[in-house]
């Protein structure tokens, strides 16, 4: 028996006894935190014509924040009974993480044969964002699919195609527009047609059956801009919990406002070519950026990070240092870091390990980047391309070094059927055949 055929062996039932503890056992048990409450209840009211937008914001409780067009969206969950819709709910968003989990690794260049299948799900389903996600009851397994059919869609050219789940993801709520980005830059204007349209229609089609449309825009949104002091892992958050000064919240917000810039502007300016590694990296530094200098950034937002861990796989990847995955055990745990005998401390590093690990991950990308460059300055390859990538790569990081061309000389641009340039192997160009 091939050491792959054991690792399988020995992960797939790992793999399918978490998916279903997580699931069945843990989410269908429920916590005290109840995010299907106010969605049922805002389904339920919508259905009856009754008002929608009755959340108190003074009180601590999940609230409603669904847009009308959202509210629409998640009606036919008024429906059903109570208990039958939240487990519907759950099972819909964990096959949701399934389903992304796939496509996700189909990028990559795994099948659901490779070992890597089963460590990923059991990865993903061991993770605080996934597990909170069904036993809180949250769309985000759904936002997950949505953000990994929006990437498979640009990097097969179907670009039509990757407007449609945006679209659906800005109707609920707009956590994935900074995405559109991607085809912004390179002036692919189909994704914005339904990425807008979507939105748009249903607006229109739930308004005029909505009894309470107008307070979304005067009391909700107004709430969506203030920064809470509860369940909230932004800089801004944790001012507001900690009493923090001004000037330094504006400080750190500057200081990673820039440490994202100079790493996005290296990105692009050296790996725009290579695709998926540009786009599932640049896309982990954005939604990591927006959920730390917003106004809320929830823990389990994490799940939409997973995309530019998954470029460990790659050899030039950022993640490929230990600093960066102590950065993920921070915002991906599931422990409890509460302490009888340290209390103040155990509570501090509870509250804030997901905004440190968020500080770290983004300080670790720009620092690998900034290193790169000024190695790759002073070895005078910044001009040079090896295999298509610019020469930021140290040699090791290359692929191909035998055949460097100059970044001056005529190139054709990635294609629809280059775009999944495949190796004998049958992996992506860029991609390791190793997890």
């Amino acid at each position: 028996m091939q050491t792959g055929d054991i690792i399988k062996m020995v992960m797939w039932p790992l793999a399918v006894m978490t998916i279903i503890h997580r699931t069945v056992i843990l989410a269908f048990n429920g916590a005290v935190t109840n995010d299907f409450l106010p969605i049922y209840t805002a389904a339920v009211n919508f259905i009856n014509y009754t008002d929608v937008y009755l959340d108190n914001f003074n009180w601590t409780h999940p609230h409603y924040l669904y847009p009308p067009s959202g509210t629409l969206m998640i009606a036919p969950l008024g429906y059903l009974d109570y208990d039958l819709a939240r487990r519907l709910y759950i099972v819909i968003n964990a096959i949701g993480v399934l389903i992304a989990a796939y496509y996700l690794l189909k990028m990559f260049g795994f099948g659901i044969r490779s070992v890597a299948m089963p460590i990923t799900i059991f990865a993903m389903f061991s993770t605080e964002t996934v597990s909170n996600t069904l036993i809180y009851t949250n769309i985000n397994g759904l936002i997950f699919l949505a953000q990994v059919l929006f990437m498979k869609f640009l990097l097969e050219r179907r670009l039509w195609w990757a407007g449609v789940p945006m679209g659906l993801t800005i109707a609920i709520k707009p956590i994935l527009a900074p995405l559109l980005i991607f085809p912004f830059i390179k002036k692919q204007w189909q994704p914005f047609v339904a990425s807008i349209a979507i939105p748009v229609i249903l607006t229109a089609i739930a308004w005029p059956l909505s009894k309470d449309p107008g307070r979304f825009v005067r009391e909700t949104v107004p709430y969506l801009a203030e920064s809470r002091d509860y369940f909230n892992s932004a800089i801004s958050g944790n001012a507001v919990y900690y009493g923090l000064p001004d000037w330094l919240v504006l400080g750190l917000r500057g200081l990673f406002a820039v440490i994202t810039l100079v790493s996005l502007w290296l990105l692009y300016r050296y790996y725009r070519n290579d695709e998926l590694f540009f786009i599932s990296t640049a896309s982990g530094v954005i939604l990591t950026a927006q959920f730390l200098l917003g106004s809320l950034g929830q823990m389990y937002y994490s799940m939409l990070l997973f995309p530019l861990l998954m470029t460990v796989v790659m050899r030039h990847s950022v993640v490929r240092n230990w600093p960066a995955w102590l950065a993920a055990y921070g915002f991906l745990t599931f422990d409890m870091w509460y302490s009888v005998p340290w209390r103040q401390t155990g509570e501090a590093f509870q509250f804030l390990r997901t905004t440190f690990g968020w500080s770290l991950l983004l300080i670790v990308i720009c620092t690998v980047l900034v290193n790169r460059y000024l190695d790759a300055r002073r070895a005078g390859t910044l001009d040079t391309s090896f295999s298509g990538i610019s020469g930021i790569n140290a040699p090791y990081l290359r692929n191909d070094v035998d055949h460097p061309v100059p970044l001056h000389a005529e190139q054709p641009g990635p294609s629809a059927s280059t775009a999944h340039r495949e190796s004998p192997s049958g992996v992506p160009a860029g991609a390791s055949t190793r997890v």
